[in-house]
């Protein structure tokens, strides 16, 4: 008898329940009341009942790019053309280049920054989008978008700045870890999509740049802010997060030192991230393990089942089966679900943002079944 037959086929259970949630309720509600139809473009969220959407002070290019990649992940290639036009129209800056933070309730140019974090989820939707649709112009988004970041954004060291104002000439934003693994992201994203040899190099130069400046050495853990910056945190969610992405990558990233670090990484934020009476994810920790600030958000939590299965080791394999019982039980509602809670079970923020369906689909998406 294999002893992992049981616990394969109760993760496969589990991991239905949780897409049949999505598909059901979530999917559902992203299409109808949070979406503007006479904007074609997603609010930024919708109150508890998923009924009625927050009412509109701005869009996020952010925003609807994630929404892009969820619908286009699901395979609905209607909702997914148009949210890739309303993301041209809206968002792209065609005298300066680059693309807007947001625009206002009208669809107007608001914040005009332009924003690495922004640039890198329109790479990682396009990538999504592209390679389902087959539309040629995504993915030469695709790679427009990505030399731009490198061209525009770079810093010192390999690294890329985490904003600079609309032409690009001045910083407003130093290197951030958490755009940094975006791009991680959205270029593993876009070397699958288009085969262009190029992101390999990119990749490469980014995973070292990142463990050189935010790896905390003694733990593994990759840092908030670069290492010996004021109050820095390690946020055990972006720990199972780059986990996963440091295991898509494979050998891409041997030699780096993030192959090294993230085995060491998520041991330490499993230990000292999760909160032994709810078994849910801390929202950030010191750098000795002191729980920093312990709300307990569903993006975290989401990271959390997508290490899990991703983990080679046998023993932490088998916590992912009632891990999604605990998440599904404590994060899920028959409207949707809990964006964040506090440890005691109280609802934290009671709304559901626009931009939360892509780490559940991320999730869902890497769980087995």
């Amino acid at each position: 008898m294999n002893p992992s037959a049981p616990l394969s086929t109760s993760a496969i259970s589990a991991a239905a329940q949780l897409r049949e949630h999505f598909a059901q309720i979530v999917l559902p509600a992203w299409r109808g009341p949070g979406f503007n139809t006479t904007l074609h473009l997603p609010y930024e969220a919708v109150h508890s009942d998923g009924r009625t959407a927050l009412p509109a002070v701005r869009y996020r290019a952010m925003a609807c790019a994630r929404q892009l990649f969820v619908f286009s992940q699901a395979g609905d290639a209607a909702h997914a053309d148009t949210l890739f036009d309303s993301l041209r129209r809206y968002f792209l800056d065609s005298t300066r280049g680059g693309w807007f933070y947001s625009v206002d309730e009208k669809g107007a140019p608001l914040d005009t920054t332009k924003d690495l974090y922004t640039h890198a989820f329109v790479v990682f939707a396009c990538a999504e989008y592209g390679a389902r649709s087959g539309n040629r112009e995504a993915l030469d988004i695709v790679q427009h978008t990505s030399a731009l970041i490198t061209e525009r954004f770079a810093a010192s060291d390999g690294l890329l700045n985490a904003a600079l104002d609309a032409g690009f000439s001045s910083v407003t934003s130093a290197p951030l870890q958490n755009p940094l693994m975006h791009l991680t992201e959205a270029w593993l994203a876009a070397r699958e999509a288009t085969h262009d040899a190029a992101y390999d190099d990119a990749l490469r130069q980014l995973g070292g740049a990142v463990a050189r400046t935010f790896v905390h050495t003694p733990t593994g853990c990759i840092a908030e802010l670069p290492i010996g910056a004021d109050d820095n945190r390690l946020e055990p969610g972006h720990q199972f997060e780059w986990f996963w992405l440091v295991r898509r990558a494979g050998a891409l990233l041997d030699g780096s030192g993030l192959t090294d670090a993230l085995p060491r990484a998520f041991a330490f934020a499993q230990q000292h991230g999760i909160d032994t009476a709810t078994g849910s994810v801390h929202a950030a920790l010191d750098e000795t393990g002191r729980v920093k600030d312990a709300t307990q958000r569903i993006w975290a939590q989401s990271e959390y089942l997508r290490a899990l299965a991703a983990h080679d080791d046998v023993a932490v394999q088998a916590e992912l089966t009632p891990q999604i019982a605990r998440f599904r039980e404590r994060f899920l509602q028959p409207h949707g679900w809990f964006e964040c809670k506090t440890p005691d079970g109280n609802v934290a923020r009671a709304d559901m943002p626009s931009t939360t369906p892509y780490h559940l689909a991320t999730a869902y998406a890497a769980l087995p079944g």
